[in-house]
């Protein structure tokens, strides 16, 4: 495992769901190189899980609030990265 990968978890709040809020993460995501997901969650939240280079991850972070919808609040979990994830998928 390379120890500059990080594994990002955000979980964005807000009106993120049913206005392309995840189509609009894994195209940021992607253009960065990320691997992941974005997966709307029952409580109306967007899940942002992510894998790469930190920096990468911090820029993904950074642009969240001004995704699609209206962002009302973004938490942030960080870990090593697990390579268990290919491509960047919308759940």
């Amino acid at each position: 495992m390379n120890p500059d990968q990080v594994r990002l978890t955000a979980f964005v709040k807000g009106r993120v769901q049913g206005v392309g809020y995840r189509w609009w993460t894994r195209a940021r995501a992607l253009e960065l190189g990320l691997c992941g997901s974005a997966t709307n969650l029952d409580d109306g939240r967007v899940e942002v899980v992510a894998e790469g280079p930190e920096p990468a991850c911090r820029e993904l972070l950074a642009l969240l609030p001004a995704g699609p919808g209206r962002v009302t609040f973004v938490a942030d979990r960080w870990g090593p990265a697990r390579g268990d994830l290919r491509g960047f998928i919308e759940r």
